[in-house]
């Protein structure tokens, strides 16, 4: 099969970075979002990091004009996945919601058509399980930034065709990311060893063992970690990582994933994070100062 339509389903930092890697590679792209505020978001952020490509040397303006004209937009998902080979589903991180696109994607793709999802932690048995093509769902879950990150981490559903698994790993090698296969159990690889690190972290915050910037500071200079994890946090985004431990706690039953209750009470209160402007850290648009949130500073 010959993967060259390709529609994304979402327009927020997962779905406009999915999108940009592959119009970057000159696949046909529909980016579609519910609102057209949503679209003009996600696109400006494309532009906007296109042209940090090119400040970087990494693409041409040529390169960038030649890509962006791979791009197309929509409101309307039915229309634009009348003639998709691949759907990449890349919406917020509900299930329910996520099934109910893909019943949706299930009733108005062609039958041959790939339904892939970015979710970071769903079942992807359970989304297969609402479609007619079990064989032809997979999981195909980028990192943040998606342009800049390399990791793609397959998850085959227990029914994914071994054929659409090959295709999709060949396709993500396509993309310049580099593949690798996992089974279909909560949180997958990726998530499963990061979320506990990231909960202990606060953990340790909540109990008093050490500050924001220690706890940060001590990872990144004893673990070499580029970023500490309440930065890492504050970068996923709070409320996503509160719905990932949520979903290992429920799908192991294993109460050391249980979410710390500062991650619960700050998500309830709105502190999610880069996205709300304020988490573990305060973030002001145009500076790159790391500033302490108040309720945690000295």
């Amino acid at each position: 099969m010959n993967i060259s339509n390709v529609v994304v389903v979402g327009a927020g930092a997962m779905g406009n970075g999915i999108a940009h890697v592959f119009a970057g590679k000159h696949f046909n792209v529909t980016m579609v979002d519910i609102n057209q505020q949503a679209i003009d978001k996600g696109l400006a952020t494309i532009v906007k990091n296109m042209d940090r490509q090119v400040a970087k040397g990494s693409i041409s303006e040529d390169d960038k004009t030649k890509a962006l004209s791979f791009l197309k937009t929509s409101t309307d998902l039915q229309e634009a996945v009348k003639s998709a080979d691949l759907v990449v589903e890349a919406a917020t991180e509900n299930e329910e919601l996520k099934k109910k696109i893909f019943r949706d994607l299930d009733a108005w793709s062609p039958a041959n058509c790939i339904l892939a999802t970015n979710t970071s932690s769903i079942s992807i048995t359970r989304m297969a399980a609402v479609t007619s093509r079990p064989g032809k769902v997979i999981g195909m879950h980028f990192m943040n930034p998606v342009p800049v990150m390399k990791l793609v981490e397959i998850i085959d559903g227990f029914g994914t065709d071994k054929e659409v698994s090959a295709l999709i790993t060949d396709l993500s090698k396509k993309l310049d990311k580099i593949p690798h296969t996992v089974q279909d159990y909560p949180g997958f690889i990726a998530n499963r060893i990061l979320m506990p690190m990231i909960n202990e972290a606060i953990c340790a915050l909540h109990e008093g063992v050490g500050g924001v910037e220690e706890i940060d500071q001590i990872m990144k200079l004893g673990m070499a970690h580029p970023m500490g994890p309440l930065q890492l946090a504050d970068f996923i985004g709070l409320d996503v990582c509160l719905s990932i431990l949520n979903v290992l706690h429920s799908g192991f039953g294993n109460p050391k994933y249980f979410p710390s209750p500062l991650l619960q009470n700050m998500v309830a209160a709105g502190h999610k994070g880069i996205k709300s402007g304020q988490g573990f850290y305060v973030y002001t648009p145009g500076s790159k100062d790391l500033v302490v949130a108040p309720a945690f500073a000295k």
